[in-house]
């Protein structure tokens, strides 16, 4: 009879557009320490299925790494809602929300609600007057392609998380730890698309899609700097052979246009004003966007202490572990390792 032992060592990956974030912890759950990161392109596959088998040693040669995953399908879902308290018993309104609002098949997706505040499941059931909610989600096909991309790569996914949601749950627990007392402007920039949210230590206060992402800044790039074709601009764009810092604001004009009216609406609407910007899966060659952003939105950039807030929730790094002072692109990984209980929190 085999048996595990409560000190088994933990497995953390997170894959997105540019790259694969791998962990192993000295025990799959909080007091733990982080042994090793790892951080590898994600175009490569052999590069990443390399890297897994080192994660997991020669003891575990040739077996998956079962791991706790986080993954970003690209049509993901993750938006908050009113409700509408008097129609929630209905048999078809969640159906309905879904069809009308995200234009997604309830048949075709994996969709959870949960109350926006804590993160917790809505209950239909239950007498309540919470009506701020967030659905969370995504494509059966796409969710499923995720789980055969770890798989091929050598990892098996005993838990598997939308990336984005982790990630906003951490930053939620950063800001009680942090006594953030402004929300934060926080920006998923894909390929095509911005999810944007804004996030207290109240929780995840507002949701936006934006259909304004990295390539739509290449044109501009080909135009300002005269290149011969968006291929070029391309590579350039996303080498660090060029400083783009002085050429930020034209190139996220069209997204700033829609930021600013995001914020503009929020701030009507609640009197509090957003102080800060945080983009979360900008690779290290386009970080400065995140500031080109924050200086044209006239606030600053969270600079993030993921070392103290980890401490904070019993997870240290060892002294071997690079890097030692990680940014922002691993706040998605590190919250696979955490658990939040904002009332116990807010009790505290």
């Amino acid at each position: 009879m085999f048996s595990f032992s409560k000190k088994a060592q933990g497995f953390y990956v997170e894959i997105n557009e540019q790259a694969a974030l791998m962990a192993r912890t000295s025990s799959v759950d909080a007091p733990m320490v982080v042994e090793e990161l790892k951080e590898v392109p994600i175009g490569d596959a052999a590069v990443v299925e390399r890297a897994v088998k080192e994660l997991v040693g020669k003891k575990a040669a040739g077996a998956y790494m079962h791991s706790r995953c986080g993954v970003y399908p690209p049509h993901r879902l993750v938006r908050r809602m009113t409700l509408d308290l008097k129609r929630v018993k209905e048999p078809g309104y969640f159906l309905e929300v879904c069809a009308q609002q995200f234009r997604m098949e309830a048949d075709k997706c994996t969709i959870a609600v949960l109350n926006s505040n804590d993160g917790t499941d809505y209950e239909v059931g239950r007498v309540t007057t919470q009506k701020e909610v967030v659905f969370v989600g995504g494509q059966n096909d796409e969710l499923l392609a995720a789980q055969e991309q770890l798989l091929a790569l050598g990892v098996f996914p005993e838990r598997l998380e939308l990336g984005t949601y982790a990630a906003l749950g951490g930053l939620v627990s950063y800001h009680t730890f942090a006594q953030l007392k402004a929300p934060t402007l926080v920006l998923e920039m894909d390929a095509d698309s911005t999810q944007s949210f804004i996030v207290s230590a109240t929780g995840l206060d507002v949701t936006r899609a934006i259909p304004q992402g990295l390539e739509a800044m290449i044109p501009v790039v080909q135009k300002e700097l005269n290149l011969k074709d968006e291929e070029s601009a391309r590579k350039l764009f996303f080498s660090n052979t060029f400083d783009f810092t002085n050429m930020g604001g034209l190139l996220i004009k069209k997204l700033l246009k829609e930021l600013q009216s995001l914020i503009g609406f929020y701030e009507v609407q609640t009197g509090q004003s957003i102080a800060q910007v945080l983009c979360t899966r900008l690779p290290a060659k386009l970080g400065w966007l995140g500031a080109a952003v924050a200086k044209e939105l006239g606030v600053g950039v969270l600079e993030l202490d993921l070392v103290n807030w980890l401490k904070a929730r019993e997870i240290t790094l060892a002294p071997t572990v690079t890097p030692q002072n990680p940014d922002a692109r691993w706040l998605g990984l590190f919250s696979l390792m955490t658990f939040y209980d904002a009332a116990a929190s807010e009790k505290k």
